[in-house]
């Protein structure tokens, strides 16, 4: 045997083991899991996007919430920002009164709305466009890109933008104090895998958290928790980037909420839009 057919024999063990199914991945292979961290999307992905009819975009709440913005944009031409650079109160009010997305803590009377920051999903809704840049910032004032002005009116182009931006481009830790780690944000493919596996059933948040890091165990070494153990501190981390600041905002999941704060329990359930925009390829 030359060097040449021990290299042949070398790669044919290589190839078979990174495509061997692995039980901590769900039955994917390491060579499927590489293509679905760094091309999530991608053509060899166990995920692929799907087109949506009309009325299922009309489903979805953060691309209406930033259709409304950028129409207010398309009709004024441009909208005057704040000196710090933030949308003005008044289109912060009418934004949030559309009732796309409710904030629980402004409809408990928790917390008041008066500035963009005062509404996470309102902030989502000018900082999205931006990083996609289909909108820009020039003189203190907001405009439409050209970009914009074809991919803002184009549901499908639009959702697949947003939803690429917020995934690769936009730091999930940005509005919580859970620190500069990549829970939930890392990986968060194989999260739509669990979800389109299991869920049709109502489980606990706990249920996806305990598969994620049993396949990406790495995360959890740097934790250093400032209540409860690692593992439940991690966890909560996870389920509020996961679903409440992510998944919920797409449309995607249905979130059933039993307490408050930390004792709180949450029930997650995919909706019946997840199965119709995401489509999850077996392992081959």
């Amino acid at each position: 045997m030359d060097i040449k057919d021990i290299q042949k024999h070398i790669d044919k063990i290589m190839n078979e083991q990174n495509n061997r199914a692995i039980p901590k991945f769900e039955g994917y292979s390491p060579f499927e899991m590489h293509k679905l961290l760094h091309f999530t999307f991608g053509p060899d992905s166990p995920i692929q996007f799907l087109r949506l009819s009309d009325t299922d975009y009309q489903k979805i709440p953060i691309l209406n919430q930033i259709k409304y913005l950028a129409d207010l944009i398309s009709k004024n031409g441009e909208i005057k920002l704040t000196k710090k650079g933030f949308l003005p109160t008044k289109i912060v009010a009418d934004l949030y009164d559309q009732g796309f997305i409710k904030d629980k803590h402004i409809e408990s009377g928790i917390t008041k709305l008066y500035k963009e920051t005062d509404s996470i999903t309102i902030n989502l809704t000018r900082i999205l466009p931006e990083l996609s840049r289909l909108t820009k910032k020039r003189k203190g004032k907001l405009s439409l890109t050209k970009s914009g002005e074809k991919t803002l009116f184009d549901d499908d182009k639009l959702l697949k933008t947003i939803f690429e931006t917020f995934t690769t481009k936009f730091n999930w830790a940005y509005y919580d104090g859970y620190g500069e780690n990549h829970i939930g944000q890392l990986g968060y493919g194989f999260s739509l895998i669990l979800l389109s596996k299991y869920g049709q059933e109502k489980r606990l948040y706990s249920f996806y958290a305990e598969k994620y890091f049993k396949a990406f165990p790495q995360l959890l070494e740097s934790i250093e928790p400032s209540y409860g153990t690692v593992e439940s501190y991690s966890a909560r981390c996870y389920s509020i980037r996961t679903f409440e600041r992510f998944l919920d905002f797409f449309g995607l999941i249905k979130i059933d909420e039993i307490g408050n704060g930390f004792d709180s329990i949450k029930h997650i359930t995919k909706t019946d839009l997840f199965d119709k925009f995401i489509k999850r390829m077996p392992h081959s």
